[in-house]
């Protein structure tokens, strides 16, 4: 339904950046000579060519590039912030590859050329694209194009969802017309329910209506082959807004099988793709920290140790990815017979939400205090991320007794591999209780990137450095 271009606009979308980094090439090239002047810049002659197979080979890596970061879905980047944002990042990442290409193919390139067709080839993708929103604002003043007018029916939580995620997307020449609904006509606060669904052929004509968004509880699904009846002859375009939400773990997906498309409620939150580049970065990063702090974690383990003799790592079972129980490993903190001591300090809030961790727990040692407080303890955590049972960013793993307790809408969070820090790591860390951490987990999940994984890491070793909540 959303939708800012269409498919030809998209493949002009296509060539107009073609143009653009050919032009950018070009024009560096010619304006390049005229800055050998300049004493800290190279002397190159004019007349020195360009390698041609560049005119061929920084195209098409902006296409791929530009074409993983959805540039072209018209689906997509529907508000001018979010399409120059990604402009802004995907062309970063096209710097990098281009830099790449050139230092392991024609080194002889000029570094100011480069940098010149970085800077002309940015301008020129911003600039039309900012031309191209400019014109379809005019055209659509100038020549009044129709409004796709929007009818929710079903006024529930489903249908406002529906309304407020469309109202926030702001686009251009969509609007809602209203909601229909047999139930509590009146009830509904602020909302404009224009009558019952068995009028709804009436209201269609009488507003003008392009589009139908059926968006009915669970309970109401056996009336919708009789509500699209009520309105096949008129020419509106009929959606269905899926209420599954409280039953998909996180995602949804629509599969082919044998022929027949079936609604996938346990699909994984995070793409195929995703998925391995979480991992390669898991592997990669965890690999290097962990030779990094090797030597803290043997000094570490051999004061533990000193101290009273007893197991230097501490084991626990822990519920991971799409709830399997896996064994995470901390160095230990606390006496050793601290897990029959739990119940002695587990504490509630004022609505009756657990808080498993208290500052000043008479278990924890003098050795695991100033690990907690310097986040050590947590190092062994290192060997679960390189072994694929934790991922260094991920929701917290959590206890398998406390899971039982969970409401259907904490459950989202096993949806990803859990992870050694987290959005709830560097938004309180212990000062949370249980219930506003699995909140953090399921933002992270709902906005999760490979960008936002670096952030939180870098934030991850300022809360340490701070020591904010950490006991």
């Amino acid at each position: 339904m959303l939708r800012r271009f269409s498919t030809n606009f998209a493949l002009l979308s296509m060539l107009f950046d073609l143009l653009v980094v050919v032009a950018s090439l070009s024009l560096s090239h010619s304006l390049r000579p005229a800055l050998s002047g300049i004493s800290f810049i190279k002397y190159i002659p004019a007349g020195v060519g360009l390698p041609l197979p560049l005119y061929g080979l920084f195209p098409c890596i902006t296409l791929i590039i530009f074409s993983a970061f959805a540039l072209y879905d018209g689906k997509k980047l529907l508000r001018a912030v979010d399409e120059f944002s990604t402009l802004t990042f995907a062309f970063l990442v096209l710097s990098v590859a281009l830099a790449g290409i050139l230092y392991l193919s024609f080194r002889d390139v000029s570094r100011v050329l480069f940098v010149l067709f970085t800077l002309f080839a940015y301008c020129g993708f911003l600039l039309w694209r900012i031309l191209a929103r400019g014109y379809f604002r005019f055209r659509n003043e100038q020549f009044e194009v129709a409004d796709r007018r929007i009818l929710v029916v079903g006024a529930g939580s489903l249908g406002q969802k529906v309304c407020e995620n469309i109202t926030t997307h702001a686009i251009e020449n969509l609007c809602i017309v209203g909601y229909m609904d047999d139930d509590g006509l009146a009830a509904v606060e602020g909302v404009n329910i224009l009558g019952r669904i068995e009028d709804i052929s009436q209201v269609v004509r009488e507003h003008g209506v392009t589009d139908v968004v059926l968006a009915l509880p669970h309970s109401a699904y056996q009336n919708l082959t009789h509500i699209v009846s009520l309105i096949e002859d008129a020419p509106v375009r009929i959606w269905v807004a899926l209420g599954f939400f409280d039953l998909a773990l996180y995602k949804m997906d629509i599969a082919d099988v044998a022929g027949i498309p079936m609604l996938d409620l346990r699909a994984p939150a995070l793409s195929e793709y995703q998925l391995q580049v979480k991992r390669a970065f898991d592997m990669v990063i965890g690999s290097i920290t962990l030779l990094v702090a090797l030597p803290l974690m043997v000094v570490s383990a051999l004061v533990i140790w000193l101290q009273d003799r007893g197991p230097i790592i501490f084991k626990q079972k822990r519920v991971g990815e799409n709830g399997r129980l896996f064994t995470m490993y901390k160095f230990r903190t606390m006496v050793p017979n601290a897990e029959q001591l739990g119940a002695s300090v587990v504490r509630s809030d004022e609505n009756g939400n657990s808080i498993h961790k208290v500052r000043n727990d008479p278990r924890i040692t003098p050795v695991g205090r100033f690990l907690r407080r310097t986040s050590l303890d947590e190092l062994p955590q290192l060997f679960n991320v390189l072994g694929g049972s934790m991922s260094l960013v991920g929701p917290r793993p959590e206890l398998p007794y406390l899971v039982e307790k969970y409401h259907p809408w904490q459950r989202k969070r096993f949806t990803v591999p859990p992870g050694l820090t987290g959005w709830w790591q560097v938004n309180g860390r212990s000062d949370k209780p249980l219930h506003l951490n699995t909140e953090d987990d399921l933002y992270y999940i709902q906005n999760y990137s490979l960008f936002l994984d670096i952030v939180i890491l870098i934030r991850t070793a300022w809360a340490v450095i701070i020591g904010k909540g950490s006991y």
